[in-house]
């Protein structure tokens, strides 16, 4: 999973035991990235 850090703006990948948190800046905010696909639903 790709992440970004809230406070310094960084692309964050998270493993498995290092926990929640930047390892750039040690902030515990992080914001999953979306995808830039769009998305396009029939309506009927």
């Amino acid at each position: 999973m790709s992440y970004k850090c809230s406070r310094c703006k960084r692309d964050v990948t998270l493993d498995e035991y290092g926990g929640v948190r930047c390892p750039y800046c040690g902030h515990r905010v992080l914001l999953k990235e979306r995808s830039r696909d769009i998305k396009e639903i029939d309506v009927e």
